[in-house]
């Protein structure tokens, strides 16, 4: 279970670190099967403290967390999603249990303010530990506007990606303010508590409809491109629909990572693919002992 005090972030996120190695490492060498001790060696641990490092990270060991991540299980889950998107808007809901599968109001930027590229615009930024690594949280008056992971501690890189996506806006660096939300979106919250968290996206029209798609995917369900496609009555569209789902700029608020191939390969993720399996199997492993 996700902490709340920033100290518990930090441990989180560096915890995350050692994990991200090991998935990269089994992603090499899944083929010959590494042993716990071979893994765990890896990332320059004894068995004993990557167990236990593991364990207090996702809640439940490396080898029942990693058989979330083989393409076997993908697969069965792909067959058990059928007709997901379907079924989670007519119950009007996805699943509850975390703040962005309770509800997500997004507002879309108007033709006018997409032009601007952010004139006139004041964003408030802010550097945080998240369970999965460092990112960097933007927020408007209207809502988020942009949730960046920061690889290889190049905070200068994610900075640079927001300052081009808002030219013009003033940009204001103020961890007090963006705090609260981060808090928000990686806390686990009673059901129905909480209320909406505002996203202030820009895209295209096709963009946002396959944005607000993806807020229809329930916690512990993936779906496919073509999935998506066939919802949105496009079926030819898969194509788009993964240049749409890559596009996303609220990464884990609008869980692009629940998106896969539909020959049940995880695919490519904007993050890595190991930050990719690491919120799929923590959300896979978290829903399945949640129904025990």
């Amino acid at each position: 279970m996700f902490l709340t005090t920033t100290q518990d972030y930090s441990q989180l996120s560096d915890d995350y670190t050692r994990v991200e190695q090991a998935i990269r490492f089994l992603e090499t060498n899944y083929k010959a099967q590494p042993s716990l001790e071979e893994v765990a060696a890896s990332v320059n641990l004894s068995e004993f403290h990557f167990q236990r490092l593991f364990t207090r990270w996702v809640g439940i060991s490396p080898k029942r967390f990693l058989q979330y991540l083989t393409k076997e299980h993908a697969k069965e889950l792909l067959n058990r999603s059928q007709n997901i998107l379907e079924a989670a808007y007519e119950s009007g809901l996805s699943s509850p249990g975390r703040l962005h599968d309770l509800f997500v109001a997004t507002e879309a930027v108007t033709p006018g303010e997409f032009k601007s590229r952010g004139e006139g615009l004041a964003i408030t930024f802010g550097f945080h530990p998240t369970p999965f690594g460092e990112c960097l949280l933007a927020l408007t008056e209207r809502g988020i506007c942009d949730l960046l992971f920061v690889e290889q501690d190049r905070r200068d890189t994610a900075l640079s990606l927001l300052d081009r996506r808002w030219q013009q806006a003033d940009l204001r660096q103020d961890e007090r303010q963006t705090a609260p939300i981060i808090r928000r979106i990686f806390s686990p919250i009673k059901e129905g508590t909480g209320g909406p968290i505002s996203v202030y996206l820009r895209g295209t029209n096709f963009q946002i409809k396959v944005w607000e798609a993806l807020l229809q995917i329930p916690t512990g369900a993936v779906v496919t491109y073509q999935d998506i496609a066939n919802y949105l009555g496009t079926p030819g569209a898969a194509r788009a629909v993964g240049n749409a789902v890559g596009s996303n700029p609220v990464p884990v608020l609008i869980p692009c990572h629940r998106v896969i191939h539909k020959a049940g390969d995880f695919g490519g993720y904007r993050w890595g693919t190991a930050r990719k399996k690491a919120l799929l199997g923590w959300e896979m492993a978290s829903y399945s002992e949640s129904k025990l």
